[in-house]
């Protein structure tokens, strides 16, 4: 396989092009609080001033804090799995929510692992605009396989390392999470991994996407679910602020 770069800006640029609607709503808001504020009372234009900045500088915000991760962090050059040990991998499976950015560079990274990409997606349960824009702007990995969240079934049931991307979050219902888990705990090799890469519902999350973080979920939530789902966490560290990691296997195993 030749070897596969990220554009420059690639992560922001995608960002809006795939949510062009959010900022469009902003501007028009912003436009119209700019055009008006002059006819509302004296004592509301300040107000309505102070809100109009409030909206840019948020948006302005979540903008630079996504080009430091998805742009200028080091997410997509996957160093940090340097010292996981995984280079004497056999077979290593990424899964993906309908948009998959990290196929190509896992399979790049890891060459001599049998590799299989699965995408969970479906268009009943996840109705974001911006994953159907995403789907049409970018062809999926050569011969992804389509799976269901409560009917998971993988090529081999001894895998060495199962990768989820900034996409567990997007199974929203809890139950079907921890099943969801629960599955995949089935198809590890003895001393097979689970790499989950997440927002976290915090105070970070929170600085730079505002409401936005509610549609990640916090800490103690994943812990919870990986508890239930019969796995538990080798190892947890974060790549940015922003996103955290964790290290799963089955209970009892820890190398």
């Amino acid at each position: 396989m030749e070897a596969l770069t990220r554009k420059p800006l690639q992560g922001v640029a995608n960002i809006i092009r795939f949510n062009w609607h959010f900022y469009a709503i902003a501007f028009v808001f912003v436009s119209s609080i700019l055009i008006f504020k002059n006819y509302l009372p004296y004592r509301f234009q300040f107000t309505a001033l102070v809100f109009a900045l409030l909206i840019i500088t948020s948006t302005l915000i979540s903008l630079i804090v996504s080009y430091y991760i998805y742009d200028f962090s080091n997410l997509y050059l996957l160093n940090w799995l340097n010292n996981l040990n995984i280079e004497s991998a056999e077979s290593i499976v990424n899964i993906n929510a309908g948009f998959d950015e990290t196929s190509y560079l896992l399979k790049q990274k890891f060459p001599n692992a049998t590799f299989d990409a699965y995408d969970f997606y479906d268009k009943k349960k996840h109705t974001e605009i911006s994953i159907e824009r995403a789907r049409k702007a970018y062809p999926a990995f050569p011969n992804t396989i389509n799976i269901s969240t409560n009917n998971v079934s993988l090529n081999s049931s001894s895998i060495d390392y199962i990768f989820l991307i900034l996409a567990a979050h997007e199974i929203r219902e809890n139950n079907e999470r921890i099943n969801f888990f629960n599955q995949l705990l089935n198809f590890l090799g003895k001393d097979g991994k689970i790499i989950v890469v997440e927002h976290q519902r915090d105070v970070a999350n929170f600085f730079a996407f505002n409401i936005g973080f509610l549609h990640f979920y916090s800490t103690k939530n994943w812990l919870q679910t990986f508890t239930s789902a019969e796995l538990q966490v080798n190892h947890q560290f974060k790549i940015t602020p922003f996103i955290s990691t964790f290290i799963l296997s089955k209970n009892g195993t820890t190398s």
